[in-house]
Formats: structure tokens, sequence, C-alpha cells
């Protein structure tokens, strides 16, 4: 059984692998044939520090890891591993791209362990470093251009007719070790790769202000994409259903991509903000806090994401067309905390792929009109 699944599992991916220059792939990347998505960058940024290090080791000649890339059907190439090796490069020589049409600043080094003459360090003198006077940077020698241009690097292509799927499984195994991002943050980049659109879409119901009140996050929270935590976990586990055979954020992983395929943007922006708005409107900001004796209190945690938020929304067009239906809601808010179910959802060393089988399933009977 597993030698077949291996087989068939092996026929999903092509690979090949090539030794390029830094500058053949910079000529790639100047003439459109390598794709670096600009929504990455954000996500993955390198403080100066990290920045200059590549460069150090690159004059060092210490060989840099791999960089995988994907081919597109037209024969593109399009980066899903090595992000930051490449934009840093890119960056230093003054030919990473700021879109719509703009050319991103050249970065200035910082003095490393090893060459501390990297200080102030440029590829050319630029007016566009606004943070250093042209007459303190300090461009490289003709010689050592020259060997970063001819520093080789490895690069594993993913080619055609690998699956779209194999694409994002790789980008993600591959970038979950760093320390750059978390899981959010990958799961950002794979919506991204899947449909841009849809990924716009769901980032604007989480910066809803009624909806980042509810869950409760601080800046910080925001900057780490809590809050898009919150709501992908939020439309998945609404919108498919979870049988338990899948780690908790392999199945949000998964559900996520079928989703931005099915491309209900607009339907699931919709659920999102009209489920917080009518808990808005039944208990604030204490909407997905505990309710114990006559009081809300505690931390919004996802029991009550699971149990509440999702119950109402999967019985959202029942409960809004009742009489009343935040005085509904309020009251089963208030109920959903001391019924006796209530106390298996956090029982200690309770796992997540147990706990959504029991919070998902309660809630949805629970706020049932």
């Amino acid at each position: 059984m597993l030698l077949d699944e291996i087989t068939s599992a092996q026929r999903l991916v092509r690979t090949d692998a090539y030794q390029m220059s830094l500058g053949e792939i910079v000529g790639m990347y100047e003439k459109e044939e390598i794709i670096i998505e600009p929504d990455f960058q954000r996500l993955f940024r390198w403080n100066d520090s990290q920045k200059s290090k590549l460069i150090e080791s690159l004059l060092l000649g210490i060989p840099l890891p791999p960089i995988f890339v994907f081919e597109k059907e037209d024969g593109r190439w399009e980066l899903i591993d090595g992000l930051q090796r490449i934009s840093t490069v890119l960056e230093f020589m003054g030919a990473l791209r700021r879109p719509p049409n703009g050319t991103q600043p050249p970065s200035i080094l910082e003095a490393t362990k090893y060459l501390p003459s990297l200080h102030n360090a440029v590829w050319e003198r630029s007016e566009l470093i606004t943070d250093t006077p042209l007459e303190d940077q300090r461009p490289l020698e003709k010689a050592l251009k020259l060997s970063i241009r001819r520093a080789r690097i490895g690069v594993e292509i993913l080619k055609r007719p690998s699956d779209d799927q194999t694409k994002y499984d790789l980008f993600q195994r591959l970038n979950a070790g760093g320390t750059q991002a978390n899981a959010q943050e990958l799961r950002n980049c794979i919506m991204i790769m899947v449909n841009k659109g849809f990924f716009k879409e769901i980032q604007t119901a989480a910066d809803n202000s009624t909806f980042q009140q509810i869950i409760a996050v601080n800046e910080e929270q925001i900057e780490r994409q809590r809050h898009m935590e919150y709501a992908v976990r939020f439309l998945v586990l609404t919108s498919k259903e979870y049988d338990g055979t899948l780690d908790v954020e392999e199945y949000i992983d998964d559900g996520i991509v079928a989703l931005a395929k099915e491309n209900h943007g607009p339907l699931m922006t919709s659920l999102l903000v009209e489920t917080f708005e009518l808990l808005n409107a039944a208990a604030g900001r204490d909407a997905l806090k505990r309710f114990e004796n006559g009081h809300f209190l505690g931390k919004v945690g996802l029991v009550a994401l699971e149990g509440i938020a999702v119950g109402i929304a999967k019985n959202l067009r029942e409960i809004k067309a009742m009489a009343s239906p935040v005085e509904f809601a309020r009251r089963k808010i208030e109920g959903f905390w001391s019924q006796p179910q209530t106390a298996s959802f956090t029982s200690p060393g309770l796992r997540g792929t147990t706990r959504i089988q029991r919070t998902v399933p309660f809630g949805e009977v629970w706020f049932r009109p």
C-alpha cells in the first residue's frame, strides 16, 4: 500500500536541476523570465543585517542553498523558495522592481563579523538611498561586483506536468522551517498563488474593524497575521466538513485552497462580515468571551470561534429570518458556556483534531433556531 502511494505521488512531480550564476538569474529577472510575486516580498522581509550577511557569504565564496522554481505554461519560472536570497541580490544591485512601475531603492550594507569594511557598502552610489549621503556611500570595486555576478547557485525546477497542488505543498514545506514566516503568512502566500483576487477579498474582510474588535487582536498580532488566521479558520470551518483524517493545519490549508479555487470571495466576505455584525449587535466586543455568573470574562479563543462564530454562520440565514435575531443570538451565546458539553471542549491535553469535531457540530445544533 505504501509503495503504491509513493509511486502514485511521484507521478505528480517532475523535476530538473541547473547550476546558474547569479548574473544569469538577474538577467532572467530583468527580462521577466523569472517571476517574484510582489506580495510575497511584503510578507517575507529580511532586515539589513540579514541582507549584509548574504552579500558577505557571496564575497567569501560560501555556497548558497539552492532555490526552487515552478515552470509555468509559458516557460517562465515562478520563484517558490529562495525569495529573500534573490530579492536581496536584486535590491543590492538596484534591480528589484516595486509595483506598479517603480524600482525599489538600492540597499546599503552593514559591517559584518568577517568583513567590517562592508559598512555603508553599495553596488553603486544612488540618490535613492535617502538615509546615507552620497559621499558616505562606498561602491564595491568592479572585481567584487564580478565575483557576486559569477557566484553560482543551484536551481531546482518543478516542471510541468507537476500539478498546482504540488507547487503549493512544496512552497509550504520549503518555507515552514524558516524564522521569517508563520503558518498563516505561508497560507497567505498560497492563497495569492491560487487566486490573488480571493486573497484580497478575504484580507479586506479580515481588516474589518468590527471583526478585529471581537477577535481582540492587537497591532503586534495583526502584524503576525492573527486576524487573517481567524478569518481563514472561520471560513474553512463554516464551509468545509472535517472528517478528522487530516491534521487541523493541513485541513485549514486544503480548505482555503479549495475555497480560493472555487472563487467564492464575495460570498465568503459577506458571510464573515454579516456573522460578526450579528455577534457585535448581540454582545459587542465580548461576543467570543466566556460567559459565567452573569458576566463575560477571559480571552477570546479557538473554542469560541469554532463553537459560537461558526455555529451562528452555519445558521445565519435562518437566524436573520427570525423576528428578534439579535436577542436570540445573545441568549444562545450566553447559554453556550453553561451547557455540559462545553466542558469537554477545553479538557487538558485535548487535541485540536478532536476539539473541532466537538465544537463545530455542537455549535451548529446549538444555534439552530
